[in-house]
This record gives structure tokens, sequence and C-alpha cells, in this order.
């Protein structure tokens, strides 16, 4: 990977005028953005359908996009919706989604929208619909029937459903999909229109030099079509409970560990099958994004598995995983791929060894960096060039308001080892991860804003609540484009060769 540098925003996190970011112009204005800056990168987060809690980490599918952020106005350019029929856009706050109220407006309008589509006898558009149904069966029939079911079920997980269906037996399914046909049809569709509005934005991102880093997330969740539909991939018992869920032990973030709840893979079906399933996810995902971030990447080499009856992740226990067989299958399946691998939390050699065979960088995190207390391998001078740093992610507190609770002696640190702007303490990290060895430096549009902890998108291992935060579209000025192009200049980072 080439010295670059990028932004970390997730799609919901983009201005807009109807309660969320989605796929339409806001997002090619920040396109445009990288390209003033002198970027290349542009991060996000999962862009799976999410759940309960609005965690990008914890969706219904492994392939499926997120309806919420399709974009009405292209829907009206496409003719099936009517301006008029638009919210307004005063009805929603600007700095925050409120999902609740997006949900219940917006799906509304995209069963307007599939109705008019099933009357739209245009050729093209059916033909076009017809084919990525076709290409996409494989996942898209189990998905739209499972979405099916949730809403039949009156929104309950699949292990509340009646019993036959659950078990997914012969003549439940038949019946179920004759009697569902109507809304399998919608989800279909609704990820027909995800499919090609993010394709059409990556592509317009894509012909502007920008690159798109794409997460994917090690685990499922347990509420999913995955672990309906495929329940030999995990550690469920006959009755398809889960024997044990995922998580990791205590860390940095909580006392107790965090208790995931994911299902575990059953690594021994999944490595008889030649990784069959992870070949096509990380197919998948690479028609999505240019460069992938597999999450919880040491979960390949060992996991931490937690009796499902436990409610802290304490009582885990270390299992080995095939992770370097199985991510062999994959290259050879699919040739070598750009795949960061995020190695934070408690990291063993054989994680660092499994990484460097496949020559992935890892991650640093400036805000890991100044611990008074203890020398770490964050500290800007142990970088080496495969490496990918950040100035905090959505797991982190921004950098402002990270600063704001460091204690004295941290803060001298900081002093001591670079020339920190105390009023400015957010540009001053940003200076610093450009200035780094490291091949890739990040940072948070939080950062790049100089916004404090009310910012703030994630804190792991906390009740629901976050993913929410949203910027305005007047906080992003030319200025911070005129900055960033400096700094990116200066440290070597610029996105076109040409512009050096």
């Amino acid at each position: 990977m080439e010295r670059s540098s990028g932004i970390l925003l997730h799609i919901t996190s983009l201005p807009g005028k109807y309660g969320i970011g989605t796929m339409g112009k806001e997002a090619r204005h920040f396109v445009d953005f990288l390209v003033a800056s002198g970027q290349k990168l542009w991060q996000i987060l999962p862009l799976g359908h999410t759940g309960y809690g609005d965690s990008p980490y914890q969706c219904f599918s492994a392939f499926a996009g997120n309806p919420l952020i399709i974009d009405l106005e292209t829907l009206c350019e496409d003719g099936l919706l009517l301006e008029k029929e638009l919210p307004a856009p005063g009805d929603f706050p600007e700095d925050w989604v409120d999902y609740g109220k997006v949900f219940h407006y917006k799906y509304k309008l995209l069963e307007k929208a599939y109705a008019r589509f099933q009357k739209d006898q245009h050729k093209e558009i059916r033909r076009q619909f017809e084919s990525f149904c076709a290409s996409n069966k494989d996942w898209l029939d189990d998905y739209a029937f499972f979405m099916a079911l949730k809403i039949h079920h009156g929104g309950k997980a699949w292990t509340e459903w009646d019993k036959q269906i659950k078990m997914r037996q012969k003549g439940a399914v038949q019946r179920y999909r004759e009697h569902l046909s109507g809304s399998i049809g919608f989800y279909r569709f609704l990820q027909f229109v995800f499919y090609q509005q993010w394709l059409e934005l990556k592509a317009y991102a894509n012909s502007n030099k920008i690159e798109v880093i794409g997460d994917l997330p090690l685990y499922v969740a347990f509420d999913s079509a995955d672990a309906w539909a495929n329940p030999e991939l995990f550690d469920f018992d006959k009755s398809l409970n889960p024997r044990t869920v995922a998580g990791v032990p205590p860390d940095y973030f909580s006392e107790t560990g965090q208790l995931w709840g994911n299902p575990i893979y059953d690594w021994k079906y999944l490595e008889e099958h030649g990784f069959q399933w992870w070949i096509d996810r990380v197919k998948a995902n690479f028609l999505l994004y240019d460069i992938l971030r597999i999450d919880h990447f040491r979960g390949l080499a060992a996991y931490w598995a937690v009796p499902s009856a436990e409610k802290t992740a304490i009582n885990g226990q270390w299992i080995e995983a095939p992770g370097e067989a199985m991510l062999q299958a994959v290259y050879k399946a699919l040739g070598e791929k750009p795949i960061i691998a995020e190695n934070l939390g408690v990291i063993t050699p054989d994680v660092e060894e499994m990484r460097e065979k496949f020559r992935m960088p890892g991650m640093k995190i400036l805000q890991f960096a100044f611990d008074s207390g203890e020398e770490n391998e964050f500290i800007p001078h142990t970088y080496d060039k495969n490496s990918v740093v950040y100035t905090g992610t959505h797991d982190n507190n921004t950098t402002v308001g990270w600063f704001k609770h460091s204690p004295a002696a941290d803060k001298q640190l900081m002093r001591d080892y670079f020339c920190l702007n105390e009023k400015d303490p957010a540009w001053s990290f940003i200076r610093l991860a450009w200035s780094t060895v490291s091949d890739i430096a990040i940072a948070p549009m939080q950062d790049i804003l100089r916004l404090g902890e009310e910012a703030r998108m994630n804190f792991p291992g906390k009740a629901p609540g976050y993913w929410k935060w949203r910027y305005r579209a007047d906080r992003l000025t030319g200025q911070h484009a005129e900055d960033l192009l400096k700094l990116t200049r200066v440290y070597g980072r610029l996105h076109r060769p040409t512009d050096s």
C-alpha cells in the first residue's frame, strides 16, 4: 500500500435533510472534500443491515446492506418516489440520528417505491433486478426470507419463532415462502436498490482516485439470516442454542471484558468444507470495498469463548482457530487482497506471525501511545511502514474529549515527545499521525472537526445509545481542506503523484 492518508466517516454520520446520512449527494460532496484535501482513502464502518442497538457490528446478514442509508432523492430521480412524498427536512435533528423516527418514515416510503417498481414495465430495470437476484441468490434468498419471517413474527429473534420454521422443516419452509412472497420480494428489492446506489457511489469515489476501506466484523450476529439459515457453521446444540458466545477478556475498555454474544464458529466444519463460506464472504466484501479491514483479527489465531449462560466475559477461555488455513484458502481462491488486520487488545506472538505471513498492515492508535506508566508498541518511534496509524477509532473518545481527561503525567509525556498544541490537541495528533512512517494515516471526522466527547461514535461494552453522531454540512469548510492538504503535502501523502 502506497503512502497515503484518509478520513474515517461512516455513511450514517453524513449530513442531510432526512435524519440520517445516505448514499446520495452529500456522500459525493464528501468525496469532493477528500479530493480537495489531498486524501486517497475513505474508511467506513460495516454497511450491513443493523438490528437492535443500531450497531453496524450486529447485523441481520453478513452480506445484505442497510436499507436506512438508501437515498430517497435518488429514488425520486428514478421515478420510484415523488418529491411531495418526502418528509419535511426540519423534522429531524441535525447532530444525531433518531433511528426510531428514521425507521418509521423511511420504510413507509420504501414500500411505496417497491409498489411503483412492481408496476413499472420498463424492461431494462426489470432485467437488472432479475440479474441481481440471480447473481446473489446464495445469500439473498435466505436474507429476504429471514427478514419476512422476522416481520411476520413481530420482530422476535428467530429462536422464538414457530418451532417448525425455526428448525427449517421442509413443509414449513414451503408454506411460509408462499404466504410471505410479497414481503420476500420487498426485501430483495431493498438490496437491489442498496447495491445499485452503493456501487454508483463507490464508482464516483474510484473515478476521483479515492479508495474505500471497508470493515468486516469477524463474527455475525446471533439473530441473523446467517445463523438461522446455516446453523451448521456455528457452535450450536441440537435445539440450535449457542453453547458458547464471543467476546474478549478484561482489557483497556472494560474490567469485566466485553461479552458480545455472537455465535462462535464451528471451525472444524468450516475447514472440512474448504472454508467456502468465508471465501464467499470475503469475495462479496471486495465487491463493495477496495481495501478490507478484518475486525478482531486476533480471533483467527485464537478466540475467547464464553459459556452462553455467563453474564460477563470474565469466565471464558482461549481456543485455537485455524485462521491461517482459512486465509490461505481465501488467497488461493481470490488472489492476494489488500487487507488490514485489526490487531488491538490481547495480542500474542502467533497473531503477529500470521499477520506478517500474509503481509497485512496492523493498526497503531495514537491515543494508546502516551501512557506514562509503561512502554508500549503504540509510541510512534516503534512503528514500521507496514501499518495504519489512527488518531483514534470509532471505539475511542474523540481526541479532544480524550485529551481533556488525560492525566497530567501523560500530557507531560506528550509535551516532551512532540510539538503539542494544547489548545488544539486534535490537529496536533493529526499532524503526528501524518508524520509517522506508517504507510497509511487515518483520522476520524470528529478529529478533523476538532469535536469533543459529545461526538463520540461508540463506547465498547456500554448499553445501546451510540452510533448516532452526525456532522453538519456547514461545519466542514474549505479551510479544513486547505489545512489538511498542507499537512498531506508536507508529509508526502498526497493522493496523486503529480500533485507533489
